[in-house]
């Protein structure tokens, strides 16, 4: 029968995440403020509902509500939200969250993710999450970051991949959100996974794996698979 392995675990527990703004060459992620940030992420995401057909809120029938949820993202606890800013318009084009934070095991989570048009498949979408994992494992030393996601939501569960998360497995009525049942799927990178994760995110964002017209010459999957 198999047995605990007894090796000692020489771990502390990490500080939590604090507001901090990431730069990248694409994007920049500053922490979310409803004063600042509001306005633009209306622009966004208006006329635009099926954005939030997977998110816990939303949508929203006017800037009021937007802006009052963005209040409470803003100051609540359990999450710490980050506007994510495309350089090529400096102005908010959607958030994303570190939650579900653990410090004594070091495991957090991305979520709330919120990808207006405006940033749905450009390169400052995939920084962003490059960006928030690097951070993680290299600023504030977590074990392991987490990616869930409603199992019917295929999009995100492709996105995890492409990102180099590991899938886990379905947990079966998990969570009730808006109302509706949810199975989740959960995801993992660890931070011995991290470098080799790292290498594959720095070689496709470099400037020349991009033609004249912005677009890539080799997918990000393809320096997953080289970089394992």
């Amino acid at each position: 029968m198999p047995q605990p392995n007894r090796t000692p675990l020489h771990w502390k527990p990490v500080a939590p995440p604090a507001p901090v703004t990431l730069q990248g060459r694409t994007v920049t992620l500053d922490p979310l403020k409803a004063g600042r940030h509001t306005e633009a992420l209306w622009e966004a995401v208006r006329g635009h509902d099926e954005l939030w057909a997977w998110l816990a809120d939303g949508p929203y029938a006017d800037e009021s509500g937007l802006r009052q949820s963005l209040v409470q993202k803003e100051s609540g606890s359990a999450a710490l939200f980050f506007a994510l800013i495309p350089k090529s318009s400096a102005s908010a084009a959607g958030y994303a969250s570190y939650m579900r934070i653990d410090q004594a095991n070091g495991v957090v989570e991305v979520g709330n993710i919120l990808m207006t048009p405006a940033l749905q498949r450009t390169t400052a979408a995939t920084e962003a999450m490059y960006l928030m994992a690097r951070h993680v494992f290299e600023d504030l030393g977590y074990r392991r970051y987490e990616w869930k996601c409603n199992a019917l939501n295929e999009p995100s569960r492709r996105a995890a991949l492409r990102y180099g998360f590991t899938f886990e497995g379905i947990f079966r009525q998990h969570m009730i959100v808006k109302s509706q049942n949810r199975d989740t799927a959960w995801f993992s990178l660890l931070d011995h996974e991290w470098p080799a994760r790292k290498r594959a995110f720095e070689a496709w964002l470099n400037p020349a794996n991009f033609d004249a017209n912005g677009r890539q010459l080799k997918a990000l999957s393809e320096f997953q698979a080289a970089f394992k």
